[in-house]
């Protein structure tokens, strides 16, 4: 009777139970199986197995290449010291570390490694360092010099100041760490004058970060 009493409550609540008898009741868990909470574990159990194989398929087929051998250095076509003999600016006012492309006389792509190092990121700002607008438009125009800041284009000419910035837009932030990838192309040019008007894009990450017209005249050294 007593054995009886104990196995009737589970027997009416598990009906696994009923069709075994012969089940050892005592490697039964201590809480009784709710037809519910099952029903909630099934999808749960599935959506697991899913995204365990998704990943090991994923882990696969990546390549296997360390992360500092995939992606190649930007080339050199003109090197800092190169771009110390064409513009006059000095440190910290160069911005422009390397050009990667050049074509004189029309186009020049240039290269500006922004570093926690940079003399204005202590005021702009401490809290966030945001390379400011003004000097992203500065490189720019260094650049726009080394299209045109050369023999077989200017002559003998040697320095240039801004005539005018026109259409500048700032579409993104640049920060510590990134590479600004400066193209200044040549869209007009008044050689009797020495005026040089220039479109210019730069770029972090392939994303456009900033854009502008550039009027850039052209003359001997400054006294």
């Amino acid at each position: 009777m007593a054995s009886s009493s104990l196995t009737s409550p589970l027997n009416a609540q598990s009906p696994i139970l009923n069709q075994t008898p012969s089940f050892n009741r005592l490697s039964l868990p201590r809480i009784p199986k709710s037809p519910l909470l099952s029903t909630q574990l099934k999808p749960t159990q599935i959506s697991l197995i899913a995204n365990c194989t998704s990943s090991v398929t994923d882990i696969s087929s990546k390549d296997d290449t360390p992360i500092e051998l995939k992606f190649p250095a930007f080339p050199t076509v003109v090197d800092i010291n190169q771009i110390r003999e064409i513009l006059p600016h000095r440190f910290p006012f160069l911005l422009v570390d390397r050009v990667i492309e050049y074509n004189p006389g029309v186009s020049a792509v240039g290269i500006k490694n922004v570093t926690i190092n940079d003399n204005f990121f202590p005021g702009h700002f401490p809290d966030r360092p945001i390379m400011p607008g003004v000097l992203m438009v500065e490189a720019m125009a260094q650049v726009g010099g080394i299209v045109m800041l050369q023999p077989e284009v200017g002559g003998s000419r040697d320095n240039f100041v801004f005539a005018g910035v026109d259409k500048v837009r700032w579409r993104k932030p640049v920060v510590a760490g990134d590479t600004l990838v400066m193209r200044m192309t040549l869209t007009k040019l008044q050689k009797r004058f020495g005026i040089a008007k220039m479109d210019g894009k730069a770029y972090v990450g392939g994303e456009l970060v900033c854009e502008g017209e550039f009027i850039l005249a052209m003359g001997n050294s400054m006294s």
